[in-house]
Parts: C-alpha cells; sequence; structure tokens
C-alpha cells in the first residue's frame, strides 16, 4: 500500500526512491523507482547499510544487458515501524566511460611501451606537469610519487639545460611544434642517457597558450650506432686510419685552397701479395694494421695518413716542401724496413715504397693523384723499399698501360674478350641461384693480363662505355638462349662509375632485354659502394630505369668503406654484396660477424637480399648462414669458368 501523501508518489524525477520495510518488501516508490522495479527482478539494494555514503552496484536489466546503479540508503520512522528509503541513480553511461577512459589508458600505456617511447603533459594553467608511467619507467623513476619539475631540472644534462628551455620558450612565443635532443640522468642520477623530444603547443580561443603535450624516447643506442657508423664512413675499418673518401676530402680541400706548396704521398707495401700467399690473408691484414701504428707517430700533425684500399697509403701534407716530404718518405721507408712487425707469433719485415707529387696550383685531385702514382711505379720498378718523386719522364709507363688499351680495343673489335660464370650459391640449400660474369681478355698475346690489370686503364677512358655495353649485351643474348631459358639462369654483370654517368645506359639497358624478350628479372647489375656513394644521382636515375623494368639492383662491395649505409633507403637496390674484407674471418670472434650481422638486419629491414663474397673456406658457409646471409660467392662455392663451358654442360644434360 502507499503510506506517502499522492502528491509525492506522483513526483517524476531521475532519481528513483524506492520505499521498503525491514523484511525487503517495497511499500512505495516514485515513478523512476517503479520504472527501475519493472526493469529488473531484483535490485541490488542488499548490504547497503542506511546513512552510509553512496555505493555503485552492477544490476541486471529485464532485457539482460548490464547496468550500474549509485545507491544510497536512509532509515525513516513511519507510523511506529522502521522503513528504509533507497535512492539509486542510473550511472550506466558515466560508468561505461570511465572504463573507457581506463581502457584507452591501459591500450596507450601499453603502445608507449612497445614504441619505447613515453609521453608528458604540462598544464600552463595550474603549472603542474604530468608524465605516463613508460617516460617515468623510462626515467628510472618508481612511480610511488609525482615527479616535479625542480627535480626532472636536476636531472637533466647541466649542458642542456638552456636548449630545453630556449626550445621550450621560443614553442610557448610562436605556439608552434618543437623537438630537441637533450641529455639527462636517470633516478640514480648516475646513468646518463639520450632523449629525443617532440611537442605542441595548445592554445585556448583567445590564442593564448593552455597545454604543452610532449613525447620522449631513449635513442641513447641509437646516437652510439649512428656515431660509430659516422666513424666508419671515414675511416678504414682494419687500420682506424681516414680512408680513401676522407683522404680525397682532404686534398680536395688543399687544391680548392689554391695555396702554393703542399705535397701527395702513396705509399704501397712490397710484396704484399707474397705476404698474403704465403701467410694468408689474416696476417696481411695483421701486417697492415702494424704499418699504420709504424708509420702514424711520423706524420706530422697538420698532416693526414690515410689508407685508400688494398695495400695502399696516402699522405697528404698540405704546406710541405719537396725536401721535407721526400726526408719524411724516406724516414717512412727506414722505419717500416726496420721494424719486426710481431705476427702470427713470429717477426715479419715488410717494407714500403713511396711516389711523390707536388701540389702545384691549378692541378686538379685527379692529376695530382695520377703523378703520385707514376712516381710510386717508378718506384716499385727501381728496386722498392724507397722513395721517387714525380717526372715528366715517368710519362713513359703511362705509354705501357695505352697500350693495354689498345689490346683491349682490339679484343672487343676481334671477339678475344670473353665472360666467366661465377656461382651464388644459396646458403640455406647449397643450390646455384645465379651467376656473376666477370669479363676476361684472351687475345693470346704476351704477356697475358687479367682484369686487375686492364680494368683500371679502361675505366679512366671513354672506351669502358664501349666494356660495359659489349658486356652487357653479351649476357642478355646468353640470356636469350634456349637452353639458358628452359634452366632459368641468372646472370649479374658488373657496371663501371664511368657507365653511370651516362643517361642513356640504363633505357638502353632496358631495350636490349625487351628486344630479346627476356624476363627481366633473370639480369642484373652490380655497382660498386665507392660508385654508388660518388654517383648517387646517376645511381638513383638507373636504378629506377631497372626497377620499373624488373632487372635486378645488386650493391658491390658494401662495407668496404660503411659510406653507402645513408643511402641504402633512397636507393632501390635489390641485393647487398658484403664485401670480402668482412667475410673472410666472420667465422672467428671480433668485429667482422657483428658488422655482417649489422648489414644483413639493414638490408633485410628494407627488403634486400644480401650475398656475401669471397666465401673460400667451408667454415664460412656455416657461420654466414647462422648470420642470417641469403647467398654466397667464392672458390669454395664455385670458381669462375668460361661461360661457354656453362652452356656446354647444359647441352650435355
Amino acid at each position: 500500500m502507499e503510506i506517502l501523501p499522492e502528491r509525492a508518489a506522483t513526483d517524476a524525477t531521475s532519481v528513483g526512491l524506492v520505499l521498503r520495510a525491514a523484511d525487503g518488501q517495497t511499500v512505495w516508490a516514485n515513478p523512476a523507482g517503479r520504472a527501475l522495479i519493472a526493469d529488473a527482478e531484483v535490485l541490488p539494494f542488499d548490504g547497503i547499510e542506511p546513512g552510509g555514503a553512496a555505493v555503485e552496484r552492477q544490476w541486471l536489466r529485464g532485457d539482460g544487458t548490464p547496468g550500474w546503479l549509485e545507491v544510497q540508503c536512509r532509515s525513516l520512522e513511519y507510523d511506529g515501524r522502521t522503513l528504509y528509503l533507497f535512492e539509486a541513480r542510473d550511472v550506466t553511461a558515466g560508468h561505461r566511460e570511465r572504463e573507457r577512459d581506463r581502457n584507452h589508458r591501459w591500450r596507450l600505456t601499453r603502445v608507449e611501451q612497445l614504441a619505447r617511447m613515453g609521453t608528458w603533459e604540462w598544464d600552463l594553467v595550474t603549472g603542474a606537469v604530468e608524465w605516463s608511467d613508460p617516460l617515468l619507467t623510462m626515467f628510472g623513476i618508481s612511480g610511488d610519487g609525482p615527479l616535479d619539475y625542480p627535480t626532472y631540472r636536476s636531472m637533466l644534462y647541466p649542458d642542456d639545460v638552456a636548449l630545453i628551455e630556449t626550445t621550450l620558450e621560443k614553442a610557448l612565443k610562436d605556439c608552434q611544434p618543437f623537438s630537441y635532443t637533450h641529455r639527462m640522468y636517470l633516478g640514480d642520477m648516475t646513468t646518463l642517457r639520450v632523449f629525443e623530444c617532440y611537442g605542441e603547443v595548445f592554445t585556448d580561443d583567445a590564442g593564448k597558450p593552455i597545454r604543452v603535450l610532449g613525447t620522449a624516447r631513449d635513442i641513447t643506442e641509437m646516437q652510439r650506432v649512428q656515431e660509430e657508423l659516422a666513424h666508419l664512413a671515414d675511416h678504414d675499418p682494419l687500420t682506424g686510419l681516414p680512408n680513401r673518401r676522407s683522404l680525397l676530402s682532404t686534398l680536395d680541400a688543399v687544391v680548392d685552397g689554391g695555396g702554393a706548396g703542399g705535397m701527395l704521398l702513396m705509399i704501397d707495401v712490397d710484396n704484399f701479395k707474397d705476404i698474403n700467399d704465403v701467410h694468408g690473408h689474416a696476417v696481411g691484414d695483421d701486417a697492415l694494421r702494424a704499418l699504420a701504428r709504424v708509420l702514424g707517430p711520423l706524420v706530422p700533425e697538420c698532416a693526414t695518413l690515410a689508407r685508400l684500399g688494398g695495400d695502399e697509403f696516402a699522405v697528404v701534407l698540405p704546406t710541405a716542401g719537396v725536401d721535407d716530404a721526400l726526408a719524411l718518405a724516406d724516414q717512412m721507408c727506414d722505419a717500416a724496413a726496420a721494424s719486426l712487425l710481431p705476427i702470427a707469433a713470429k717477426g715479419l719485415r715488410a717494407t714500403i715504397s713511396v711516389g711523390a707529387a707536388p701540389l702545384e696550383p691549378g692541378q686538379t685531385r685527379d692529376e695530382i693523384l695520377a703523378r703520385a702514382d707514376l712516381a710510386l711505379y717508378e718506384s716499385k720498378g727501381t728496386g722498392r723499399n724507397r722513395t721517387r718523386l714525380f717526372m715528366p719522364t715517368q710519362y713513359q709507363h703511362a705509354v705501357q698501360r695505352v697500350n693495354i688499351l689498345a689490346r683491349v680495343r682490339a679484343a672487343l673489335e676481334n671477339g678475344r674478350l670473353e665472360l666467366d660464370a661465377q656461382p651464388i650459391v644459396d646458403l640455406a640449400t647449397g643450390a646455384v641461384t645465379s651467376y656473376e660474369l666477370l669479363v676476361r681478355l684472351r687475345d693470346g698475346q704476351l704477356p697475358r693480363v687479367g682484369p686487375a690489370d686492364f680494368l683500371p686503364p679502361v675505366e679512366r677512358g671513354d672506351l669502358i662505355h664501349e666494356l660495359d655495353q659489349w658486356v652487357v649485351a653479351t649476357a642478355v643474348a646468353a640470356l636469350a638462349d634456349p637452353a639458358a631459358v628452359r634452366a632459368g639462369l641468372c646472370f649479374y654483370v658488373n657496371i663501371s662509375a664511368r657507365s653511370l654517368e651516362s643517361p642513356e645506359f640504363g633505357r638502353k639497358v632496358v631495350e636490349m632485354v625487351r628486344e630479346a624478350g627476356l624476363d627481366p628479372h633473370r639480369l642484373g647489375l652490380e655497382v660498386t659502394e665507392t660508385a654508388a656513394i660518388t654517383n648517387v644521382d646517376a645511381v638513383r636515375a638507373l636504378a629506377r630505369d631497372l626497377s620499373d623494368a624488373g632487372c635486378q639492383f645488386s650493391l658491390d662491395d658494401f662495407g668496404a668503406g660503411f659510406g653507402s649505409f645513408a643511402y641504402l633507403k633512397n636507393l632501390p637496390f635489390t641485393t647487398v654484396k658484403i664485401a670480402g674484407d668482412f667475410v673472410k674471418n666472420a667465422d672467428r670472434p671480433g668485429a667482422d660477424p657483428v658488422l655482417i650481422d649489422a648489414v644483413v638486419r639493414a638490408a633485410h629491414g628494407l627488403g634486400m637480399r644480401t650475398v656475401a663474397e669471397f666465401v673460400e673456406r667451408a667454415p664460412l658457409v656455416r657461420a654466414l648462414r647462422d648470420l642470417g646471409v641469403d647467398h654466397g660467392q667464392g672458390f669454395y662455392l664455385g670458381k669462375p669458368a668460361p661461360l661457354r663451358e656453362l652452356f656446354e654442360k647444359l647441352a650435355a644434360g
């Protein structure tokens, strides 16, 4: 029965009022309370004490969907008995909103943890700064208490405080996004880390800054790797000396300076091939490192000693005269000859030959290098272990190289050039997947000359364009042979830096492939790391022509200078060939496996395959496979053989 006035009974409100007796029977309810009772068989009122604070209770609606009520109870005395009035509000929408907020915060925290970053928010009205839990964890701060700005400022590296505050001040003034990189100590105030921060300023309707939202991530390891790669880009990984790229840059600076004086010394280790052949390449590497330690202290501070590659070194003396340079060169020769290099548990002596050329006004870098190279040839030709100064008569030696050019041109015209094929093997299966084609001069004349003898002089002139086109045309014709088509042969050919300079070269290659009706995927072109670094725009254009046509594009000798890491993301190579200098010791502890792992991760991350060059021992196969290298090439896996022999094997079945 209803025991409250009819006015109250008909009072409609959003708050449900339910009056119950001590036995739980409902004796009265307002309209909202009646709606609750009608919508659920059981209301969650049990256990709610009168006079207490409102509590949230879950309840089940009549349609089976869950909801939430906020319920408060008070007791009433009426007609000699105690009644209990329950006030219930439906807070389902608010509860769900809070649940969504908690879920959003949980997801945000997980995203920050996965991205290894954190967020912070600065309320400019109250001055409060709120840090996300992942960011506090990165800072080495426990979540027990807040991190106020004075404490945070004390953790910053002192030299970086001004940068941060100046950046924030400008951002608040301009209301623009901002970024900065800074160092800071973690919560232990000992560990120093590097953080990269981005932020955005938010304003009110009047344009006044009211809030700053920012992100931070720990880039300590990334910066360390970048610094190491930057160092390796300009330094030889074997000796630690500046590399060819660095030396050429120094020489350019001296030449462009236009000042009078200065000398260039070209240094070559005598009979270095014999050291490698007799003692092994590892001993040869030790010899180069030891010589670098012997020669380095002799070089003046203003000069640059660098390793050009192989067994060649060079010294740029920007202010030295001829007499001083020759005296230094002789001193280097004497020091090298007198030094017993502690190699392979026994002593080894190695001598050097030096060629010197003056840095005269009006000369180009290439002219200076050529003259020093001619003087070096003179030094070796007159007995080694000595120094020679460039003289005009040394051009007679160049005449011999001109004779080599004549032989190559005649061989091109008379069909005396041949291609050898060296297999490239899948390290996981041992199957041959493709071949690299290597040019050989077999004209029957003496002395016999190999690629190392005839390619350098050919590459200095325009004859290299004809040679490269012949190589590509011959490879395409071979691939079009029915036997090659049935066998699915794939060929890679080497392209010189000079051909890269021709904007028509890539289009000519694509035209050859189309006219032959080839699957373009079966032909790949290779360019060396040096060519890629010094001809970035040309390589990009060639890559575009080849990739659009479907041909393969390989970066050869990758890692020789580490300068090409910065270009990998912009040049669409399909294959990266790891330089043999790293491969030959891949099965031994040291830097080489680490560097190979870095190359493999970078290449695979960019969707490129990897090929290890100079695989000349059985243990290297397993080591390279464990490092994730896809393919291998070298004498152990297969020596180069005339291309015609490959087709003879195909014909024989």
